[in-house]
């Protein structure tokens, strides 16, 4: 199931959402231009770059590394929001965010749609590291912040429809679908594969299924505490 376009127009421009998306596409350019070894630059810079600046749960809980080391453990958990790790992380979490995140933002304003973005991308890292606190794999990605989005969306526009691509073995079909049961399966899908990851003592397969919970939890009280201005259209 991928939502790919969802049919509630914003009344405003959603300038925040638009940057959003360019710092993290600006971001996972600059990533690749040291992948590739631009202007003389040796390629292993790239993984130094995510080691560096990815979310390491066992220095976030200090299990691991120095106080003193540079850049902070703390300020990791905003940096590693704009790294990616491929071309296809980046553009699903920067499709989701633009399908959701428009209305989302159109409902609590410009300057509280950031705000809420980091805050819930924040929980969220916060959430990955308390599921694995000794794990010394870098976390990267907008998944957690954009897991905030989703939950506040699917409590804002349950009733939204939803344009869908479903995939069932060899059926597929676009189909337009409620938030409600769109938003409802994918937080399944994340809890459900949280749990066996968990079960099973795997790391999460690369998958940082705990940081997708928490950032939807978290997108459904930020909702709350950040005072929508209006109510939903439903």
């Amino acid at each position: 199931m991928f939502p790919l376009k969802a049919d509630l127009a914003s009344r405003t421009f959603p300038i925040s959402t638009v940057s959003l998306i360019a710092v993290n596409l600006i971001v996972y350019l600059y990533q690749v231009s040291l992948h590739l070894g631009a202007a003389g630059v040796d390629p292993r810079v790239s993984e130094e770059f995510v080691l560096e600046f990815g979310l390491v749960p066992c220095r976030l809980a200090g299990a691991c590394g120095s106080p003193f080391e540079f850049p902070p453990p703390m300020l990791t958990v905003f940096s590693s929001m704009f790294l990616h790790g491929g071309i296809l992380h980046v553009a699903g979490n920067m499709l989701y965010l633009w399908i959701f995140g428009s209305n989302v933002e159109d409902t609590l304003g410009h300057g509280r749609f950031v705000v809420f973005y980091l805050l819930a991308g924040m929980l969220a890292a916060l959430a990955q590291t308390a599921s694995h606190p000794v794990s010394a794999v870098p976390m990267v990605g907008a998944s957690g912040a954009v897991a905030g989005v989703l939950g506040a969306y699917l409590l804002l526009f349950p009733r939204a429809t939803i344009l869908t691509l479903l995939v069932i073995g060899f059926f597929i079909r676009f189909v337009h679908m409620p938030a409600l049961i769109v938003l409802s399966f994918w937080f399944v899908v994340q809890f459900l594969s949280g749990f066996l990851a968990r079960s099973f003592g795997e790391v999460s397969g690369g998958v940082a299924w705990f940081a997708h919970i928490g950032g939807f939890l978290s997108g459904m009280v930020l909702l709350f505490l950040l005072r929508p201005r209006r109510l939903a259209r439903l």
